[in-house]
């Protein structure tokens, strides 16, 4: 394992500035990419708390999701809206994947994005009431970068024309994803077994949009990444504040 890869996934996945030698690379983004989700969850947390504090649970809500959308460049966000257009019209797959690499956003990605932002603001608003709530804005980010991890496991197919696709592929051992997922978990269960439940409905909501990127788009890219991150996320949020105990 490259220990510089959390330099190199902070160097793709954030705004964070490194030194040139680790940005040339991207091997360690996926096997890395939960620890850069743990410490934006942290610092997305603490926005969303203050806020909450100062002026209400839904100001510290928003605070939240911009301050992630703007630590990641929001290139996440770009990554569901692109998917979104390529997997909602009915066109043939070198259709949906040029869609995908166009610059600009059609209907089904404004959708999308609005919904999923929503939800995510909506969710948070209501878990920076609860006592512990807070603790999901930690967990949602690291289960998000977990599910995009995932996508670096040997066999994984990626999609015809993706360079980062082909950089990131086998990149992820089943042994190192397995410990990042008996980590979180663990760490998850100590914290509020709400959240445990959250993580579980996030990782299945994005391997269902996994699934159905592989059926339509014959693998995964790069905004599949992003977009299965946002959704993790948002699903995470969305069932951990409907299973914490009021």
């Amino acid at each position: 394992m490259r220990w510089t890869g959390p330099l190199e996934s902070a160097a793709l996945l954030t705004v964070l500035r490194v030194p040139a030698r680790a940005a040339a690379s991207t091997r360690g983004v996926l096997p890395w990419a939960p620890l850069v989700g743990l410490v934006l969850g942290a610092l997305a947390a603490g926005v969303g708390v203050a806020g909450a504090r100062l002026v209400s649970p839904l100001t510290g809500a928003v605070l939240a999701v911009a301050l992630l959308a703007a630590l990641t460049r929001g290139l996440h966000l770009d990554g569901l809206a692109d998917t979104a257009d390529g997997l909602g019209p009915l066109r043939g797959r070198e259709r949906a994947l040029e869609v995908m690499r166009q610059g600009d956003v059609g209907p089904f990605g404004v959708v999308a994005l609005l919904f999923t932002v929503l939800l995510q603001v909506a969710a948070a608003a209501t878990l920076l009431e609860a006592d512990r709530g807070w603790a999901a804005l930690v967990a949602a980010p690291l289960v998000a970068r977990l599910a995009m991890a995932r996508t670096g496991l040997a066999g994984v197919p990626m999609a015809a024309g993706s360079a980062l696709g082909r950089s990131v592929a086998g990149t992820v051992s089943a042994t190192w994803l397995a410990g990042w997922v008996f980590l979180t978990a663990a760490v998850l269960t100590v914290a509020d077994q709400a959240l445990v439940a959250g993580a579980a409905a996030g990782l299945l909501a994005a391997e269902l949009l996994l699934r159905r990127a592989r059926a339509r788009l014959g693998g995964v890219t790069g905004d599949v990444m992003g977009a299965m991150g946002e959704t993790a996320a948002a699903v995470t949020l969305l069932v951990t504040a409907a299973a914490l105990p009021w």
